[in-house]
């Protein structure tokens, strides 16, 4: 299904965040936000999943507008994997994971036997099942982040919405992670802050900057060196990664674009957050 924002705007008391930001997911395409911090990524992704209502703009998924259709119908609409969730630790994996089907029950219905295979299916997609009955706080955080997908996943949506899914894992979790979701193949939103992670796993990328999209389209041809440097003020290569034949990004520091440049817009944002 297909995701669309057309000229969403946001302000926090008072500072501009977003201007005018039109964007378009493909169905069943990764499509990347990147771009330096307080450039807007993650504002937009929060617009798309009801955290955030622009001031002006709208956001559809697939003919619903998010910010129209009520909770229960965006819910089943897409499933969101944010930073920082707020979970009570003393739930079981299980418990979690159920969670997912919540937008597909009505008030204090119960779990059915079809809720009850989504579930299962789900952990075992995931590979998550061994741990269904462990509680959620004695698992490693790239466990907890597979634990998370399985959630999205038993929600049954058909858009899944990323906020730095990778944040705070090791490298080796940050790959089995992205491995998995790009093996789902949902229309997928992701904000990511690592650039070689968005030119391999991503189908397509916006790059964010001061608010505004400056180039949306495929990784290779968005993250040139040349708006690498002017964007985040370091020199790049693309090149193609010796173990995955995938297309790969190296960066080094030194380039003209004074820092006091790069960030005054970023420190802006963050403050307003």
């Amino acid at each position: 299904m297909r995701v669309t924002a057309t000229g969403v705007s946001v302000s926090i008391d008072g500072a501009p965040i977003l201007d005018e930001v039109s964007l378009t997911a493909a169905p069943g395409c990764i499509t990347g936000l990147v771009g330096p911090n307080g450039s807007g990524k993650s504002t937009l992704l929060r617009c798309l999943y009801r955290i955030i209502r622009p001031q002006q703009g709208a956001v559809l998924i697939g003919d619903d507008d998010v910010w129209q259709v009520p909770a229960r119908r965006a819910g089943q609409l897409r499933a969101v994997m944010a930073q920082d969730q707020e979970l009570d630790n003393d739930y079981s994996v299980r418990d979690i994971v159920a969670m997912g089907r919540i937008p597909h029950q009505r008030l204090l219905e119960r779990e059915s036997s079809a809720d009850r295979a989504i579930v299962d299916e789900a952990l075992a997609r995931i590979g998550i099942e061994w741990a269904q009955d462990r509680r959620f706080a004695t698992l490693s955080g790239g466990e907890r982040q597979r634990v998370l997908l399985a959630r999205a996943l038993a929600q049954d949506a058909p858009v899944l919405l990323l906020d730095e899914p990778t944040n705070h894992l090791d490298v080796g979790a940050q790959l089995e992670l992205l491995d998995l979701i790009r093996e789902l193949r949902l229309t997928t939103v992701a904000a990511l802050h690592d650039l070689d992670h968005a030119v391999a796993y991503c189908d397509a990328v916006a790059l964010l900057d001061q608010g505004r999209i400056v180039a949306a389209g495929e990784p290779v041809a968005v993250l040139t060196p040349e708006r690498l440097a002017e964007v985040f003020g370091v020199r790049a290569a693309m090149t193609t990664h010796s173990l995955t034949g995938r297309p790969h990004l190296v960066f080094a520091t030194g380039t003209s674009r004074p820092s006091s440049e790069r960030y005054a817009h970023s420190e802006h944002a963050n403050r307003a957050q």
